[in-house]
C-alpha cells in the first residue's frame, strides 16, 4: 500500500466509522454469533500473495462485524462502558499515524509533558491536593500491581526485588470483599498470593470495609507473626459499586505505618462532580496511590488508566531500572517507563487533551449526571415490575435486581435479553445470590434509550412465563 492509497483508505473508514455510530441503535447490542463461527469462515493459513484492500474490508464486514459486541451501542448496560467520545477517536488516529513509542523523554518529549499536564489537569478536575503527580497506565490492573509490588517491596525494605520474597515470611495485603479481581490478580503476580490476601466483610448502604474488623485482622496479622504490607480500598466497586468511607481506613494505615492504594477506576470519572465529593471522595488526599480509569464514565478511547501518586519514589523504588541503554544524559527529566512495568509506552495523554478540550469539564460532568439520574428513574420503573426486588439501591448509576425465581431463573433473564438483542445486561453475586447488574455509563446514551430498558425487561419477562 502506498500513502495515496492510505489516503484513500483513510476517508473510507473515516466515513465508515461515522455511518457506524451513526447506525448503533439499529443493531443488536451483543454479537449474537455461536462459538467457533467466526474462526471457521477464516483461512486455515495465511496468504502468500497480497490482497486487494477492498476484499479485506468486505471480509471485515461480512465476517468480522457480525460477531463484535458494540460496548458504543446507547443500551450498552453491562459491565462498566469503555467509552470512546469521537474527539478521542481522533487523537488515536493522529497517535497510530505518529506511531511514537513514548518510552523516554528524548524519545518523544512532547509525549511525556502532555501527559505530565494532562496527570494535573485531572487532578484539579477530581479535587486532588497538589502534592499529587501521577502516570497514565494501560489498565487500571496494571495500576494496582504497580500499588501492590509497591507495598510488597516498602514492608521488605526494598529487598524483594533484589533477594525475592521466598524467606521474608507472610506479607499480608487487606481489602473489601468487594474489590475487582485485579486486586485478587495483582497478589498472585506479586508473589504475595491468595492466601495473604484479607478481604473484609463490608457493611452499611455502600457496603464498605468495615475499619474496627479491618483493625482487628491486622493485630491478629501481627500477633501471628505475620507483616502487614498494605490496604486497597474502593470507591465504585465492579459487583455493586460498593464504596468504603476512606477516613476511618486511613486512620487504621496511618497507625500501622501501611501503604494504601485506592481502586476508584470507574467511579472516579465521577468525582469532576463536585457535590458527589462530601459522600464519596472526603478524605481521600491521604491516599498513597489512586487509580481511575478515563477509558469508562469519561469518554476517553480505551486504554487510558490514570494512577496519581501522593509520592512517587516508593514506586520508583520499586519499577525503575535504568540500563545503559536507557540513560539520558544531560538534564534531569522524567521518563514515565521507570514508573510503570511495560518499558513501551503509547501516547496515551493527547486523547485526554483532545477529550477535555472538545467538551469541557461542564460538558463531560452534564453527562455524568444525566446518567446519575437516569439510573435511579429505571430503577424505579424496574422496582415496580410484578414480583421483581431491587437487591442493591443505586450507588452512582449501577444497581442490581433479581426477577421472581431462582438463582437459574437470574441467569434465564440475562440470557434471554441479551439474545433479544435490545440492550445488553450481565449477572453478577451478592450476599449469596445471583442478581443482575444494571449500569448506565454509554457516552452517548439518552433518558429514552435508559427507559427503554424496562420496557425490554418486562415484555422478553413477560415471554419466558
Amino acid at each position: 500500500m502506498d500513502w495515496d492509497e492510505f489516503a484513500h483508505w483513510g476517508t473510507h473508514i473515516s466515513n465508515w466509522s461515522a455511518d457506524y455510530h451513526k447506525t448503533l441503535r439499529d443493531r443488536p447490542v451483543r454479537a449474537q454469533t455461536a462459538f467457533g463461527e467466526t474462526a471457521a469462515q477464516l483461512p486455515q493459513a495465511p496468504p502468500d500473495g497480497a490482497e486487494a484492500m477492498d476484499r479485506i474490508m468486505a471480509d471485515f464486514e461480512n465476517i468480522v462485524m457480525p460477531g463484535i459486541t458494540h460496548w458504543q451501542h446507547p443500551r450498552f448496560f453491562a459491565y462498566f462502558p469503555a467509552n470512546a467520545a469521537p474527539p478521542s477517536m481522533l487523537a488515536e488516529m493522529l497517535v497510530t499515524t505518529i506511531a511514537s513509542q513514548c518510552m523516554l523523554w528524548q524519545t518523544s518529549p512532547a509525549a511525556t509533558e502532555v501527559e505530565t499536564v494532562m496527570v494535573q489537569w485531572l487532578r484539579q478536575a477530581l479535587g486532588l491536593s497538589e502534592g499529587f503527580t501521577g502516570v497514565i497506565q494501560d489498565s487500571a490492573s496494571s495500576a494496582t500491581l504497580s500499588a501492590v509490588l509497591t507495598m510488597r517491596e516498602r514492608a521488605t525494605g526494598y529487598t524483594g526485588n533484589r533477594d525475592g520474597i521466598a524467606n521474608k515470611g507472610h506479607l499480608r495485603i487487606y481489602c473489601s470483599d468487594q474489590v475487582h479481581s485485579s486486586i485478587d490478580r495483582a497478589c498472585w503476580v506479586s508473589g504475595i498470593g491468595q492466601a495473604n490476601l484479607v478481604k473484609i466483610p463490608g457493611t452499611g448502604p455502600r457496603h464498605g470495609m468495615d475499619a474496627a474488623a479491618l483493625q482487628a485482622a491486622i493485630t491478629a496479622d501481627r500477633a501471628a507473626g505475620h507483616t502487614p504490607a498494605g490496604i486497597i480500598a474502593i470507591t465504585g466497586g465492579t459487583g455493586i459499586g460498593a464504596c468504603d468511607t476512606l477516613g476511618p481506613i486511613l486512620e487504621v494505615a496511618k497507625t500501622e505505618d501501611l501503604y494504601t492504594h485506592l481502586d476508584a477506576a470507574w467511579a472516579g470519572a465521577a468525582m469532576i462532580c463536585p457535590e458527589l465529593h462530601a459522600d464519596f471522595w472526603a478524605d481521600v488526599d491521604g491516599f498513597d496511590s489512586i487509580v481511575f480509569n478515563p477509558h469508562k464514565w469519561l469518554g476517553a478511547q480505551f486504554d487510558c488508566s490514570v494512577q496519581f501518586l501522593r509520592d512517587a519514589q516508593p514506586q520508583l523504588n520499586t519499577l525503575k531500572i535504568e540500563p545503559e541503554y536507557l540513560k539520558t544524559t544531560g538534564e534531569s527529566v522524567t521518563n514515565y517507563s521507570e514508573w510503570t512495568i511495560p518499558l513501551g509506552r503509547r501516547f496515551r495523554a493527547l486523547k485526554i487533551w483532545f477529550l477535555i478540550r472538545s467538551y469541557g469539564l461542564d460538558g463531560l460532568r452534564s453527562r455524568i449526571r444525566n446518567h446519575i439520574l437516569w439510573a435511579g428513574e429505571v430503577c424505579e420503573a424496574i422496582r415496580k415490575l410484578d414480583g421483581f426486588e431491587i437487591v442493591t439501591e443505586p450507588i452512582l448509576s449501577l444497581f442490581s435486581f433479581r426477577c421472581p425465581g431462582s438463582d437459574d431463573d437470574q441467569q434465564r433473564l440475562v440470557d434471554a435479553l441479551n439474545g433479544d438483542g435490545r440492550i445488553y445486561v450481565t449477572q453478577g453475586s451478592f450476599a449469596g445470590r445471583k442478581i443482575i447488574r444494571f449500569q448506565v455509563g454509554q457516552f452517548d446514551t439518552t433518558r429514552a434509550d435508559v427507559m427503554m430498558a424496562e420496557t425490554v425487561i418486562r415484555d422478553v419477562w413477560e415471554k419466558m412465563q
